[in-house]
């Protein structure tokens, strides 16, 4: 018979890694904001990031988009081993190990718990070879950059760089629609960018998402045929 001593030591039922309550520590009155291993962390101001991102537009014009995503894929490829390894050291295991689920929950937490707003994967286009992203009160759109096209340029680089590692294939990421245009989530395709490079040219026409997403599946089936 199973002990309440036994579940108790039992690593399955261990909590949320990123629950926000046990991961975010330090002394709020000092300033100091530590994760439960005890890494520092920044909580950077809007009005900071605001001119950070006015300061760049400024300097780069057109190139601002593809310095920011850039930044993002830098800041995606660390975000991608931390996460990997304070995980596989939570939970006993690496990450190829572990259940959909139980990487999806993390995952999804982990995003939440760095305000980077509320996170969603759709996979009802793996077989095309698209992963879809959804985001809800992203922090980075709400960041204005006058633009009449998605801004989320730095998110759109954490994805592709976080996701190509996970995957062990380079994944390119393209946002489709944006919460600074108006629309209810920010939406971020994922694959292969000699798939995605179609794309490019329908957002700047101000297509909307599921039009861009629906011209890249005829082009994959196109493609295969």
């Amino acid at each position: 018979m199973i002990t309440i001593a036994d579940l108790i030591q039992d690593s399955s039922l261990r909590g949320n890694y990123f629950a926000p309550d046990a991961y975010l520590q330090g002394d709020i009155e000092f300033g100091l904001i530590e994760n439960r291993q005890g890494a520092r962390l920044i909580a950077l101001p809007e009005v900071m990031l605001q001119g950070i991102y006015q300061g760049i537009k400024q300097e780069l014009g057109p190139a601002t988009g593809i310095v920011l995503f850039n930044c993002g894929f830098w800041w995606g490829k660390n975000f991608y081993r931390r996460f990997a390894e304070e995980v596989s050291e939570y939970y006993g295991k690496p990450l190829a190990q572990m259940e959909m689920i139980e990487f999806l929950q993390c995952f999804k937490q982990c995003w939440q718990t760095h305000g980077w707003g509320t996170i969603n994967l759709d996979m009802d286009y793996y077989q095309q070879g698209f992963l879809i992203v959804q985001v809800v009160n992203s922090a980075f759109a709400s960041l204005e950059l006058s633009s009449n096209k998605p801004i989320c340029f730095v998110e759109a680089g954490i994805l592709s760089a976080f996701f190509s590692q996970l995957t062990g294939q380079n994944l390119h990421c393209v946002q489709t629609s944006c919460e600074s245009l108006g629309a209810e989530c920010n939406h971020f395709i994922l694959g292969l960018a000699k798939r995605l490079k179609p794309a490019e040219a329908w957002i700047e026409e101000q297509q909307d998402h599921s039009t861009i997403l629906s011209r890249l599946c005829h082009n994959e089936v196109i493609h295969q045929d």
